[in-house]
């Protein structure tokens, strides 16, 4: 990890046009913020950033697949608008969300001298994002958060919301606080630089969206993907969407009390997949968990006889012919037992007075909680579905 420094001089959310930028709105009173979508955001950062807050100090913090693609432009821009800032590089990964790292994260704060006006700026994907904010939302017990996500992931996800954490070895991102962001910059230029597995990763988070509530979305993904993988107007009005979506659901429930809980859809699964894997990138990223966990999540519900299981093929039809993993069988690897699986479960933030929650679905875009779920028939099915 290295240092670097360089000084001087439902409530109704919007989507505007601009051309070819796009503009939603989270408007949570005093909390409000704008994410901002289209390609050279990184670039006109400092001005964005100048235009709506007071500090003139800023602390990024990145890693070392992002730094030296946009770390330098970043700062050229804050000094150019007359931010002070120093930066931070970390080590790529899921395991960089510990509690070694946050340490490092906010004595780099605290010694740059943020105040509560001045900004933490997130610049990375959903790992970078996560355990910044939680810094952001500690340091001062609260400063600034910027997040400049270059991952689809975190740009269509974990850039939004205000959710930060980091992982124990009890689960992932049991540890953390709600702490909203006061900008999103989702530069889509940024994401070209994307490999094409984290990409597809990235993918799974969007068509999440469709079929939550939106089974249009995802008839119109059916349709559209390979544009949206190409770029161009396409990809920005996917990311768009997505953001559209996820901002009206924060709205209405911005401590997951109730229908935020929606957002999980594959969630369950797939952490628990995560957790499997001892979170190696090598066998299985974010995406690819929540890609997986949302086919389970289908059959699940078509086994309990609340769905089709025409759903759970038209599914799975979809996110195979994108590209990515489909069923446990495609991870790489042996996984450990199904009770082993079960146990991680049952450490998800879902679980409630020690009951099982579940997303589940009636059908395409007809998601719900289903609350105390047997854990009978969950390890049942698990066993059914796990690589012999």
């Amino acid at each position: 990890m290295n240092m670097s420094s360089r000084s001087e001089g439902r409530s109704e959310a919007r989507t505007e046009e601009r051309s070819p930028e796009r503009l939603v709105h989270v408007p949570l009173g005093e909390r409000a913020y704008d994410i901002l979508i289209g390609p050279g955001l990184i670039t006109r950062a400092g001005g964005e950033i100048t235009a709506r807050l007071k500090g003139r100090k800023a602390a990024i913090v990145t890693d070392e697949h992002v730094a030296p693609l946009y770390l330098e432009a970043l700062m050229d821009s804050l000094q150019t608008d007359g931010i002070e800032a120093v930066s931070l590089t970390l080590p790529a990964g899921e395991k960089t969300k510990s509690f070694e790292h946050l340490a490092t994260v906010t004595d780099m704060v605290l010694s740059a001298r943020i105040e509560r006006n001045d900004a933490v700026i997130a610049l990375g994907g959903g790992v970078i994002g996560d355990l910044a904010g939680f810094a952001a939302g500690i340091v001062r017990r609260g400063v600034r958060f910027v997040q400049i996500p270059t991952s689809l992931l975190a740009q269509v996800d974990s850039s939004v919301g205000g959710k930060t954490g980091i992982n124990t070895r009890h689960g992932k991102n049991l540890l953390g606080v709600f702490h909203q962001p006061d900008l999103v910059l989702a530069d889509t230029a940024a994401l070209d630089s994307l490999s094409e597995r984290e990409f597809r990763a990235g993918y799974a988070e969007v068509a999440k969206y469709g079929l939550i509530d939106q089974p249009d979305f995802f008839a119109w993904l059916e349709k559209n993907w390979k544009a949206v993988f190409a770029g161009g107007p396409e990809r920005i009005e996917a990311i768009a969407v997505s953001c559209q979506a996820k901002s009206d659901v924060v709205v209405e429930d911005e401590r997951e009390m109730g229908r935020r809980a929606l957002l999980n859809l594959g969630h369950t699964f797939g952490h628990a997949l995560e957790a499997a894997t001892e979170y190696d990138s090598r066998r299985l990223v974010h995406g690819e968990g929540v890609a997986i966990g949302m086919v389970l999540a289908h059959q699940f519900s078509a086994r309990l006889n609340l769905a089709s299981p025409d759903d759970a093929v038209r599914v799975t039809a979809h996110l195979k012919a994108v590209g990515l993993p489909t069923s446990m069988s495609d991870i790489p690897g042996k996984l450990p037992p199904t009770e082993r699986l079960l146990d991680a479960i049952a450490q998800d933030k879902k679980v409630m007075s020690g009951k099982l929650t579940f997303i589940l679905t009636h059908g395409i875009g007809q998601s719900f909680v289903a609350n105390d779920v047997p854990s009978s028939e969950v390890l049942s099915f698990l066993e059914e579905k796990r690589p012999k």
